[in-house]
């Protein structure tokens, strides 16, 4: 597994709600760059991502994040301050600006007070809403609040970044500035993107895992997939998500 220390690294992980088995012994490893996780709804990818974020704490295996042992409660606090974290439901404070919701989150995430201002230019800057820094996050757009979400979730330059569904009821125009903003991100994160929208891996990352009923069924490069164009990619994978899926 390359870049462990910065990354995400996972051994046999299993979960279960009652008595369904959610997770079956997920392993995996992933540096720098993008990967994307790609699976219908309820193969188990947000209930991964729940654990990946330290939210939820695995039935059995092992998970370190950026280096940071997340099976003891000071590594869950270490990994806590190396992630950032987009999940599917998330608040914004509509009333307050959007730079004050950068800076909240920056605060929460040990950015000392001195350094604040510059981390929310720095975030807002990322995602192309610095010229709005002033306006209340109320009157956004659908695609603005989620590039304002992002900003919000990565104001601490976290090592490790888990976008679960960014592009989900976004425009096609905005799927495509925030599959962007990934590839951005992914210069200098570990950015793990989760999605049933075989368009937002195609076109927007390095590597692929694919879950099927809660297991990783695939994983490898996308380029290794189809050379060319981003459409190739998206036939190669749409067919080995069908196989791999069967």
């Amino acid at each position: 597994m390359n870049d462990q220390c910065t990354g995400i690294a996972c051994s046999n992980i299993s979960f279960r709600y009652g008595k369904t088995q959610v997770l079956h012994d997920v392993s995996f490893g992933i540096g720098r760059g993008v990967t994307g996780l790609l699976g219908a709804n309820g193969a188990g990818k947000t209930t991964l991502l729940s654990i990946l974020s330290t939210l939820k704490q695995p039935l059995g295996g092992d998970v370190a994040i950026a280096g940071h042992d997340a099976s003891t409660s000071r590594g869950r606090e270490d990994a806590r301050l190396s992630l950032g974290y987009l999940p599917q439901r998330y608040e914004l404070m509509g009333f307050s600006t959007l730079e004050d919701n950068v800076a909240y989150s920056a605060w929460a995430h040990g950015v000392p007070e001195q350094q604040v201002p510059q981390a929310v230019c720095d975030a807002l800057a990322a995602v192309d809403l610095l010229d709005r820094r002033r306006v209340r996050a109320r009157r956004l757009s659908g695609g603005q609040r989620q590039r304002l979400a992002i900003a919000c979730a990565v104001a601490h330059r976290p090592k490790v970044i888990l976008l679960d569904e960014p592009t989900a009821g976004v425009d096609p125009m905005q799927r495509a500035n925030i599959r962007d903003l990934a590839v951005r991100l992914g210069r200098r994160s570990s950015v793990l993107l989760s999605t049933h929208i075989i368009d937002d891996v195609s076109r927007g990352a390095d590597r692929l895992l694919i879950m099927v009923d809660g297991r990783i069924n695939h994983d490898g490069q996308v380029a290794e997939l189809a050379d060319g164009s981003g459409e190739d990619r998206t036939r190669a994978i749409e067919q080995l998500f069908l196989k791999v899926s069967t």
